[in-house]
């Protein structure tokens, strides 16, 4: 030995490889590290850390770049300041194999899903259709000259596949065993093949005749190297002429320069336009007219993908804060768009999938969640200016770092509430706060930034971080699909590897624990009005630096819309919030609160505070007592007078508010005596028996004295028991789907009953 044993993966080593000049090694293990080391002195260079066990490594044939495969994934980092470059969602199993094809612009991978992806390892986009076997593939490798490769698989089958054409060669090489690895001889050509298999056999495989038969196939593809230099001395002799630029175009194509190639089309275009024959016309206008349609459909997604993005995204590359139109024009201008362009134009119809997975994958965000601190960056403090090279204290170190978590995780695009809204344009505020939750539930990824958590902090320190107990942070935990918490110093809280803490099953329980939310709802929730009492339970302990944000953080929650008034006061705020939720619903549990009253209804609470006891679930009867009440009111009651009163109940109109006052459907019951009965509370409370017609007797206790009689001793006054109707004591469906605007609700007419 060398070195002895490198010891410092805690778990199987499952990939070695080294560098083209011998100098560095790489080793990927199950312990979800990629570790470079020092091939002369054993000395580790960096530790890299990955999401799942990694299967796979393999350096670049510059060894500027290492790739890694895991389950589902495809990283690659720089190697000399180990910076992430892409972050590929490339398979749905573990990723077995990877290679470089020569020239460094193909990253091939074979995966335990079946399949053999081609990938532009500039940008991470797929390069044409997948290459399919029928089981899991075990082992794969590329010829010395790029030109083809070979998988091994478990079906049996040892498979041959043109990197250019991205295409199966000939027939597969049959076996009598699943086939664990595979060999390509080292000399030019790559004439024979060696496999291995689970029966214990090598075969040797001559495969002379089958590449020769392929590369005849493959000879005009060839030939698009040498006719680019033909193509542009005839656009040098006639530059009037379209017939160089017609010639460059596919050309240009042939080699992979498709962002060039736009330009030679857009130019041929120009000069056939002005050519007389109608044989070279029509194909041109066809052409023409293919070109816009696809444009329009490349267009059309992107609208769809920004339809639920924020208005302003920070580019993680270049530090810069856009707009909606500087994202646009970034996204036009870019390699991705030249080649999905030129790609999409192979192929006809229109692939739709392929362009909408383009679009999406370069348009995804990060959001951040974090609890502000004293001094955040606003808007006009990074304007026009790269976040990078902001000095870096206080806030801006955490907005540095944030984005460069989001650029290593593979994203372009980033947003933080501090910056990334204008706080003095009114009407922008108002949408930003409306959309927020759907910001969120669209991300790609929301990271959580703890600033209280230290490093390596233990179990528990999530629940005790200020984070949990703020106002907005409530929907952007819930609405995201993937969500990463990290400590202080942007370390994974409790070190965990899952690319979704959401799957993290310690940190979903210290969740549950901290919030009283059941687990199911951290995972699927919707928004919406069904359960609003134990909504707003879920935020009764919260708080908000602003005492208007306790409602405006709640509309996503409920899936409604409010008008923004910061200097409306809390009582306002919530009351509105509170009102919408009752009147679109025709839930009442809102109703259930125990604190003070509020100055905007008093049938509302002042506090969202109000709502921190449990919800109140209505007096349930057993089977017996059931029965028991149906027999004694089939003697006494007529089925005509039992099927008005249901009819009368089910058409009683929702709840509703108009003037900030509260029309409510509600059954009265006549109090026929008011007694006050012993109690050990008597200085601040006093307990009362109460006794209706219809109703069993009650014990009221309240800090309210309620004027005491009886038929014995009867007032002249009369006393209403007022029971709120609620519909789902029928289970009838909710309001939601016919709701009606406050603004547009008229005066009711009478105000009888009304219990404000």
């Amino acid at each position: 030995m060398i070195f002895g044993r490198l010891a410092k993966h805690t778990r199987w080593v499952w990939s070695v490889c080294f560098s083209p000049d011998g100098k560095r090694l790489a080793s990927g293990s199950k312990d979800c590290t990629v570790i470079l080391w020092d091939a002369e002195s054993g000395a580790v260079l960096s530790t890299l850390k990955g999401d799942y066990g990694i299967c796979s490594v393999a350096f670049s044939p510059d060894g500027l770049k290492l790739a890694s495969g895991s389950f589902h994934n495809i990283r690659v980092w720089r190697t000399d300041n180990f910076e992430l470059l892409l972050d590929i969602d490339a398979h749905k199993n573990y990723v077995q194999g990877i290679v470089w094809s020569p020239d460094g612009r193909q990253l091939v991978s074979a995966s335990y899903d079946k399949v053999v992806q081609f990938w532009n390892s500039s940008n991470g986009y797929r390069i044409d259709e997948a290459c399919i076997h029928t089981d899991y593939i075990n082992s794969l490798v590329i010829s010395s000259n790029g030109s083809f490769i070979a998988t091994a698989s478990l079906d049996m089958t040892v498979r041959l596949w043109n990197t250019r054409l991205h295409r199966q060669i000939s027939q597969p090489y049959e076996h009598t065993a699943g086939v664990a690895c595979v060999a390509i001889s080292p000399n030019p050509n790559g004439k024979l093949l060696v496999s291995g298999d689970y029966e214990g056999k090598v075969w040797l495989w001559s495969i002379e005749k089958t590449l020769s038969a392929a590369n005849s196939s493959s000879r005009v593809q060839n030939l698009y190297p040498e006719a680019l230099p033909n193509a542009e001395q005839a656009i040098v002799l006639s530059p009037w002429s379209y017939i160089g630029y017609e010639l460059r175009c596919p050309a240009l194509h042939g080699v992979q320069r498709y962002g060039d190639a736009i330009e030679v089309f857009k130019t041929t275009c120009s000069k056939l336009d002005n050519v007389p024959d109608p044989q070279i016309q029509k194909p041109h206008q066809q052409h023409v007219g293919r070109s816009e349609e696809l444009a329009a459909a490349i267009r059309k997604a992107v609208d769809d993908k920004l339809e639920n993005a924020p208005l302003r995204l920070l580019n993680t590359s270049t530090g810069r804060l856009c707009n909606r139109e500087a994202q646009i024009n970034s996204f036009m201008g870019s390699t991705e768009y030249s080649d999905l362009f030129h790609l999409s134009a192979m192929h006809a119809p229109l692939q739709m999938e392929s362009i909408n997975e383009a679009v999406t994958k370069y348009f995804s965000w990060v959001m951040l969640s974090h609890r502000w601190a004293s001094k955040e960056p606003e808007l006009l403090d990074i304007q026009n200016k790269d976040v990078y090279t902001l000095h870096p204290v206080g806030t801006i170190v955490k907005l540095q770092r944030f984005c460069e978590v989001a650029r290593n995780a593979g994203y372009r695009w980033a947003w933080s509430d501090t910056c990334c809204i204008n706080q003095n344009d009114i009407v922008e505020r108002q949408e930003s706060i409306n959309s927020m939750f759907a910001w969120y539930r669209h991300s790609a990824l929301t990271i959580v930034y703890l600033s209280d958590v230290p490093p390596s902090s233990n179990s528990g320190a999530l629940a005790n971080s200020s984070w949990i107990t703020r106002g907005w942070t409530v929907q952007e935990f819930l609405a995201p699909d993937i969500i990463l918490f990290y400590q202080a110093d942007w370390t994974l809280y409790l070190d965990a590897c899952s690319p979704n803490h959401k799957k993290s099953v310690a940190i979903m329980q210290e969740l549950v624990d901290s919030t009283g939310i059941d687990a199911q709802e951290f995972v699927a929730f919707r928004p919406g009005m069904r359960g609003a009492r134990v909504k707003l339970q879920w935020a009764s302990r919260r708080v908000t630096t602003l005492q208007e944000d306790i409602a405006y953080s709640l509309v996503g929650i409920f899936g409604i819309n409010l008008h923004v008034k910061y200097g409306e006061k809390k009582q306002n705020a919530l009351g509105r919030l509170l009102q919408k939720i009752i009147a679109r619903s025709g839930d009442i549990t809102a109703l259930d609160w125990v604190g003070r009253s509020s100055d905007f209804n008093s049938c509302l609470p002042a506090d969202i505070s109000s709502y921190q006891a449990p919800p109140r679930p209505p007096p349930s009867l057993s089977e017996d007592e059931i029965q028991t009440s149906v027999s004694m009111l089939r003697n006494t009651v007529a089925m005509e007078s039992v099927l008005k009163l249901r009819t009368r109940l089910d058409n009683l109109c929702a709840p509703r508010f108009a003037a900030s006052r509260l029309q409510l459907p509600c059954i009265a019951f006549p109090v026929t005596e008011v007694r006050r009965m012993p109690s050990q509370d008597q200085e601040t409370r006093s307990t009362y028996q109460v006794k209706t017609d219809g109703l069993h007797d009650l014990l009221i206790t309240t800090e309210d004295g309620l004027i005491q009689f009886s038929p014995a001793n009867p007032i002249q006054q009369i006393f209403l028991l007022i029971r709120p109707w609620n519909r789902y004591d029928f289970e009838l469906p909710d309001f939601a789907d016919k709701t009606q605007s406050m603004d547009d609700m008229a005066e009711p007419r009478s105000r009888s009953h009304d219990p404000r």
